[in-house]
């Protein structure tokens, strides 16, 4: 894993750099050399922010933010989300693939990303992102990697765009729009 660390309107000391490299260190085992990590360091009033995003080649992002008081805890803060992301990932995986000689996140099949777009009464930014087709199933899991509550998708079933969202009761809801 390569590990491109940044900051956002702040010198990054290299003691910060060093820490969060040996922090990432130990999901080497889950990727390949040539994976890049970015992970960004920022600061808001008193907040201190730790962005750490792990894009792959099938379209799987995982990725996480903390904002703590201090940049060493939101390391750690995040560093733990990111773990627990990779085991959810890596469980859902081997239950799926069971009998494959790897599980290694490279192996899988592509999985496609979603336009996300924030909006309330003005739309303030827009995402793009290429869709491919996935079942509900694979959208939900890249729904909860990506800490969402709703993820937009091709099915690959009906070649039509659907929505998988969170319920309040814990379990997973699917729309298909009608035209």
């Amino acid at each position: 894993m390569k590990v491109i660390v940044t900051g956002r309107n702040l010198h990054v000391r290299e003691t910060m750099a060093d820490y969060v490299e040996k922090k990432l260190a130990k999901f080497d085992k889950y990727f390949r050399n040539e994976v890049e990590v970015h992970a960004t360091f920022s600061h808001q009033k008193a907040d201190q922010i730790v962005e750490i995003t792990i894009p792959l080649k099938n379209d799987v992002i995982f990725r996480v933010e903390e904002r703590t008081g201090d940049m060493y805890a939101s390391i750690d803060q995040a560093v733990d989300k990111l773990a627990k992301q990779i085991s959810k990932h890596k469980t859902k995986i081997e239950k799926r693939f069971r009998g494959h000689d790897t599980i290694r996140f490279e192996e899988i099949p592509s999985e496609s990303l979603v336009e996300e777009t924030e909006s309330a009464l003005d739309i303030v930014k827009t995402k793009r992102f290429p869709i491919k087709p996935m079942d509900p199933e694979e959208a939900v899991l890249q729904m909860e990697m990506l800490g969402h509550n709703f993820y937009v998708f091709l099915n690959g079933e009906t070649d039509e765009v659907n929505v998988v969202y969170g319920r309040k009761d814990g379990r997973y809801g699917l729309i298909e729009p009608e035209l």
